[in-house]
């Protein structure tokens, strides 16, 4: 193993901290969702959803990608995240993400559902780890921050992750988040974070550890037991916003009913303001609420009146319901 660090300078968080980060999530992190977080609890990092990167388009980044790319907060650093196949398409892409501002660039080789329009993409790359090496290459190449990877532990052998750590290094990768599932695997079971733990011990590079944290005591208990660098939250993350704090100790870890209440009365109203701007009169705003509030159904002290919500087809119904959770 590597004895040499990475440059504290090019990694988005500050040095001596262990970072929590938002996880890109398709649908839903959207530069509304990111904002919320970022001025009522905090993120060390946050990330854009995915940005398709189609081969052979002229413009390779859409208008609607360019301006998530480019709506970076004043003080908490925004990672824009990629997803193609396409070296060269790829390489245009991080070069058009720099110049709206970008200082820090990740690749998705963990997206369970790569295909999509582009050909095999996300975790699909890992079934050909010397045309990894080829793209990864390239992108560190001209990208003059952070680089990363957002991986699962393999394509369908959760051992492979060992092996393409070394290749991460010897791209210049400067650090990577870990989702120890296969792609294979989807979403079934659970995260695997003996591997994590494996992985830090394997690697000079931070590792951040995602995947099925819930709750600060499961938060905590990874941290302590991998050694991971930081935590990524997802789901986790969208369903209780306050993970964030209640892993710094600055909320309940378990908070009471009437306070959890409260969270979810301010988290959908603040979303539901900020999405306003954004999406094309109540209805586009009530489908983006409804992706958010989906999230919170496996609370079981708020699962009947969050399906309540969900049954609505009127902005203003579901607002009045929320006004009155309790």
């Amino acid at each position: 193993m590597s004895t040499q660090s990475t440059p504290a300078t090019h990694l988005p968080w500050q040095p001596g901290t262990v970072p929590l980060m938002l996880a890109p999530m398709q649908g839903l992190t959207n530069h509304g969702l990111r904002s919320l977080f970022c001025d009522w609890v905090r993120p060390e990092v946050v990330f854009t959803e995915f940005i398709r990167v189609r081969p052979g388009s002229k413009r390779p980044l859409s208008e609607v990608d360019r301006d998530e790319a480019s709506r970076h907060h004043q003080v908490i650093p925004l990672v824009v995240q990629l997803i193609g196949r396409d070296s060269e398409a790829l390489v245009a892409a991080a070069v058009a993400a720099q110049e709206l501002g970008a200082h820090h660039l990740n690749i998705n080789l963990g997206c369970p559902y790569g295909r999509m329009t582009l050909g095999s993409a996300g975790g699909a790359l890992l079934k050909d780890p010397v045309g990894l090496a080829e793209r990864l290459t390239a992108l560190r190449r001209v990208i003059r921050g952070s680089f990363s990877v957002k991986v699962r532990s393999g394509y369908d052998d959760p051992e492979q992750i060992f092996k393409l750590v070394v290749l991460f290094e010897e791209c210049g990768v400067d650090y990577l988040v870990i989702h120890p599932r296969t792609v294979v695997q989807k979403y079934s079971g659970r995260a695997d974070h003996r591997i994590t733990a494996r992985l830090v011990a394997a690697t000079r590079l931070p590792v951040i550890a995602n995947g099925d944290v819930t709750t600060a005591a499961e938060g905590l208990a990874l941290l302590a037991d991998s050694g991971a660098a930081g935590l990524m939250l997802g789901r986790g993350a969208i369903r209780d916003p306050l993970l964030f704090q209640r892993l710094r100790g600055l909320a309940p870890a378990e908070p009471a009913r009437s306070e959890r209440a409260a969270e979810i009365r301010y988290y959908i109203s603040r979303l539901a303001d900020n999405y306003r701007p954004i999406f094309r009169g109540d209805a586009q705003v009530l489908i983006k609420l409804k992706t958010v509030l989906a999230m919170l159904r496996e609370d079981p002290d708020f699962s009947r009146p969050v399906r309540k919500m969900l049954r609505c087809h009127d902005l203003a119904a579901m607002l009045e319901l929320l006004e009155n959770l309790s």
